[in-house]
């Protein structure tokens, strides 16, 4: 086996903006911004959407207006009929 071509595991926590829910774990990302938790080191990275968050999983429905998207096109790439 080769040596020194694996990726380093670092300790990382991953914030939820939204929620501001931690999930700790290990991954090959690392940041410059750290935490102590229990003794270890973690890495703190921010994501914007994470399973606390995501419609998928949190089972919330988000209505999106999409009404009048097809008239709005057609009227806007149609061509003139003289």
């Amino acid at each position: 086996m080769k040596k020194d071509i694996h990726p380093v595991l670092n300790p990382v926590s991953f914030v939820d903006v939204s929620t501001g829910k931690k999930f700790n774990t290990f991954s090959t990302a690392s940041s410059k911004k750290t935490e102590n938790i229990d003794g270890v080191d973690h890495h703190v990275l921010f994501r914007d959407i994470t399973m606390d968050s995501h419609p998928a999983f949190t089972g919330e429905k988000r209505f999106v207006d999409t009404a009048g998207r097809v008239e709005k096109f057609q009227s806007k790439f149609s061509r003139k009929r003289s």
